[in-house]
């Protein structure tokens, strides 16, 4: 009669243990992340710089984090409310140029940053995932000795907003107004280039130093120079993919794991704590479909969602006036949604 399956495992597996623990070790200890740098360590030669300077608002600073130096501005009366903007995939807190002046006259304190891999701030090379953005502003906050704060975010700082009121939701003063938001995005509505650019294959191209010399000739052309004048935010993309070696694997990175998709779970926790969501999206917005408002607002039902007809998705830019009276109104303590009947 032949040897059970069990009876092998009794005779081998003391052999087995012992040669484990005798070849028992540890990996190499982890080490600290590469950090890549940020405008602010490049020179300033191209005519393309003065899109995006570093003093496009008064009161900038940079906070030291754990994962790199993050650039941030303070604007507005100190003793006014608090809100925080952030920003989304590709485009820095320029984005806010519209806006964060207008909130700040109206006597709000207004928080801006640039994210990890964007602008002013440095570039760490680990996973551009959602805990990852969270993070940085739930630190950003201890940085400027901030306990809450109205939180508002655009296209996947929509996502940001979402996830970090899901995370630190005591650091949410009762309001989230999401512009284009991002968050539950499917993948057959990112584009195939933007799949294509974010392939590992394709972010190793780009990181070659023949790459980076065309894209910073490109930048310098006096073409460069007009886009400047004439479509300053579309230009500060060039900008970054032209000056800065990881903003590119950084944006990649986010496309795959970060805050555009997945998010699902927040936007369900969104709907349970009780703060007031404003949700704006354009009719016309091709980056973040329309029809993932109408999603949003099904996983957040006590949302109030005002479309703007034929908007795009760069609302903060196109249609900025319609945005911050908007939004002034909703951050107001006379604010008060009712479900339409």
């Amino acid at each position: 009669m032949g040897s059970t399956p069990l009876q092998y495992l009794t005779l081998f597996l003391p052999a087995l243990l012992i040669t484990v623990y005798l070849l028992a070790s540890f990996p190499r200890p982890p080490t600290v992340p590469i950090i890549h740098t940020s405008l602010a360590h490049l020179p300033s030669s191209s005519p393309s710089w003065n899109v995006y300077p570093e003093d496009l608002y008064s009161g900038g600073a940079y906070a030291n984090l754990p994962l790199g130096r993050v650039r941030y501005w303070l604007i507005g009366p100190e003793d006014g409310r608090h809100i925080v903007l952030i920003h989304g995939l590709s485009i820095p807190a320029i984005v806010w140029k519209d806006v964060a002046p207008v909130l700040a006259s109206r006597g709000y304190r207004v928080l801006l940053y640039d994210l990890y891999g964007r602008g002013y701030s440095d570039a760490p090379q680990v996973t551009y995932d959602t805990t990852l953005h969270t993070t940085q502003l739930a630190l950003l906050m201890q940085h400027v000795k901030w306990d809450h704060a109205f939180v508002v975010g655009l296209s996947m700082g929509g996502g940001v907003a979402t996830a970090f009121s899901a995370h630190f939701p005591h650091l949410v003063d009762g309001k989230v107004a999401l512009i284009a938001s991002a968050g539950i995005m499917e993948s057959s509505d990112i584009s195939r280039t933007a799949k294509f650019m974010s392939t590992p294959l394709v972010q190793t191209v780009s990181a070659l130093p023949p790459f980076q010399h065309y894209m910073r000739l490109l930048a310098n052309t006096s073409k460069s120079s007009e886009l400047c004048e004439t479509n300053p935010i579309q230009e500060i993309v060039r900008l970054q993919t032209a000056h800065l070696p990881h903003y590119n694997a950084a944006v990649a990175s986010c496309l795959r794991d970060g805050p555009i998709r997945g998010l699902r779970f927040a936007f369900q926790s969104l709907a349970r704590s009780g703060n007031q969501v404003l949700l704006i999206h354009g009719t016309s917005d091709k980056t973040v479909p329309y029809k993932y408002a109408s999603k949003i607002h099904n996983l957040v039902p006590q949302a109030d969602l005002v479309t703007i007809s034929d908007g795009g998705h760069d609302l903060t830019v196109t249609h900025a006036s319609e945005v911050n009276a908007l939004l002034l109104y909703f951050l107001t303590d006379e604010y008060s949604y009712k479900p339409r009947g």
